[in-house]
């Protein structure tokens, strides 16, 4: 299972020693003004402001702040935590940074290709012979022009006004559009150049809290609040590391398990000492954790590391005990049974149950409602759902699969695209839905199998959507549960018949890469309405779906790929 945190109750203040709460805040602001001069000293030394020290890091925390090994062994080790996090976040905000400069460029190309298509027929209109382009939402019906919209048309009665009131008015805006798109790239691509290059520091306490100080109300009124709760974040928070040849895991902190007594030597050498320190939720993990460790006899070379936090809450404390609790000996992993495949999505989770051969049992959804709820509420939410799943997997004794997705590039890649796709992939808690179905799954003995997300819903789409009668989403999760059982999802001869010859020889993905690119303008539910495994039919686009079902636009859209002639 791994690292573990495992909380205390609430340790009051008014119910502690006076002096103890003295020396524990002491022992908290020195920590942590170590911790943060261990950071910047190293940021100084990256960005070249400042001579590598020939003494070490350790040296100078212990000799600057008066500190034993183990704290200042524990402020370094966090210090290079924390230099690591920052490393990987640069590197995702670079990747983010790319992806809003290629959603720019792609902004600007079609704004481009618009700006044109309307300054041709703005030509057409000088010459006096008005043309339109056939795909273009401006045309002349009879003596008229019309513009058509969505959800509405404008209308006008002559040359003139269509030309002065709507031609003109679009190609300005359409020229400062691009001004304004040109201005952004350049701004992305001078804030790569700034990621790429700079060695970025950290605001302990939160950079909100530093700006709240000067922007919020509430602060200028009542400074000393601010000043309270700027304390409160920088030096709130203490991890000391464990030691593997302790006698109890760690030299710092001691914790009795029959006494349920925590024993510590502060900072100014203050012996504090926490009566009645247990742990609702893992007692009985402490407890063992720390009897193995003591009665070991070659520590060594068998002991365990054992972390201890102090948090402090305002009105009282919080213990946290890091222990490495083993994985639980009842697994189910076995997929002879079957595999339950899971597709997750904003609102719902979508669940399809196979058996050994890889046929569909049952298929479902756990349908939430995440909007306008806080966090809190979304854990719940996802939580009471996550519960029901896993104890569905339980009951059949499958195993769960589920796909790797990276949603940080979704959530930057589209931000001209439709407000409410972007609002809903905005609200999709996928992190918060994985780390409550490993953990359900986990507690319950129940395997949680990670699979590659390529073409999962395309897949879905095409080949099992219409066979099963599910839906998009439901058809996804059916594929999930295939592939995590190794069975592979090649086209089916109708479709098969229209790749192009250069690629029948590829991998089924990229066959379906090429299928996926190609109907991309096809709507979701046409796909109900075909039928894609009768040998007899002819190998042509016109015929893969009824000519009822499609609009006017995806008929000229299979007609273009009828003409290219692109299949074998």
């Amino acid at each position: 299972m791994g690292m573990k945190a495992i909380f205390s109750n609430r340790l009051y203040k008014h119910k502690l020693d006076p002096d103890f709460v003295t020396s524990m805040d002491h022992t908290l602001r020195v920590f942590n003004q170590a911790k943060h001069f261990r950071y910047q000293a190293e940021v100084r030394e990256l960005r070249g402001s400042k001579e590598k020290s020939s003494v070490s890091i350790h040296q100078r925390l212990k000799q600057r702040y008066d500190l034993n090994d183990y704290y200042a062994n524990s402020a370094v080790q966090q210090g290079r935590a924390l230099l690591s996090a920052q490393k990987e976040l640069k590197t995702m905000y670079i990747r983010n940074k790319k992806e809003q400069i290629n959603a720019v460029k792609r902004k600007i190309k079609a704004t481009k290709a618009r700006l044109t298509t309307l300054q041709k027929i703005k030509g057409s209109f000088v010459k006096g012979t008005p043309m339109f382009n056939k795909t273009s939402r401006e045309q002349q019906k009879g003596a008229f022009f019309v513009v058509t919209y969505k959800h509405s048309t404008r209308l006008f009665y002559c040359a003139y006004d269509f030309e002065h009131q709507y031609l003109d008015v679009e190609i300005k805006h359409l020229k400062a559009r691009l001004g304004q798109l040109n201005f952004k790239k350049d701004r992305y691509e001078k804030q790569l150049i700034g990621l790429s290059n700079k060695v970025a520091g950290v605001c302990f306490g939160s950079k909100k809290l530093a700006r709240g100080r000067l922007t919020q109300t509430s602060y200028h009124a009542h400074p000393e609040r601010w000043q309270k709760d700027w304390v409160a974040a920088r030096y709130g928070k203490m991890t000391i590391s464990g030691r593997k040849d302790a006698k109890s895991g760690n030299f710092v902190f001691h914790y009795h398990p029959e006494m349920h007594t925590l024993t510590f030597k502060a900072i100014d050498q203050c012996v504090i000492r926490l009566a009645d320190v247990v742990f609702p939720y893992g007692q009985d993990h402490v407890n063992h954790a720390i009897q193995t460790q003591m009665n070991l006899k070659d520590k060594k070379k068998y002991g365990k590391p054992i972390g201890w936090s102090l948090e402090d809450h305002g009105d009282y404390y919080i213990v946290k005990c890091l222990i490495d609790v083993p994985a639980t000996p009842y697994l189910n992993i076995s997929t002879s049974t079957g595999m339950v495949g899971v597709d997750l999505n904003v609102n719902h989770i979508a669940v399809a149950n196979i058996n050994a051969i890889g046929q569909c049992v049952d298929a479902f959804i756990l349908p939430f409602n995440l909007e306008g709820k806080t966090s809190g509420q979304q854990a719940k939410i996802i939580e009471a759902e996550v519960i029901a799943l896993v104890d569905y997997a339980v009951k059949h004794h499958k195993p769960l699969a589920i796909e790797r997705l990276d949603t940080t590039r979704s959530k930057v890649s589209r931000p001209y695209g439709n407000k409410k796709a972007n609002r809903r992939m905005s609200q999709f808690a996928y992190q918060k839905m994985i780390q409550a179905i490993k953990s359900r799954a986990e507690k319950m003995g129940v395997a949680v199998y990670i699979v590659n997300p390529a073409y999962t819903s395309q897949i879905g789409k095409m080949k099992y959507m219409k066979r099963l009668g599910v839906s998009i989403h439901m058809a996804a999760a059916y594929v999930i549960a295939r592939r995590a059982m190794g069975f592979k999802e090649k086209l089916p001869p109708m479709l098969y018949s229209l790749v192009p010859e250069q690629k029948q020889g590829l991998h089924h993905w990229t066959q379906w890469a090429y299928m996926t690119r190609t109907l991309s303008f096809v709507r979701t539910h046409v796909f109900y309405q075909t039928e894609r495994f009768d040998q007899s039919k002819l190998c042509s686009w016109d015929t893969l779906f009824p000519q009822h079902a499609l609009t006017d636009v995806e008929k000229i859209g299979l007609r273009r790929l009828e003409s290219r002639k692109t299949y074998a």
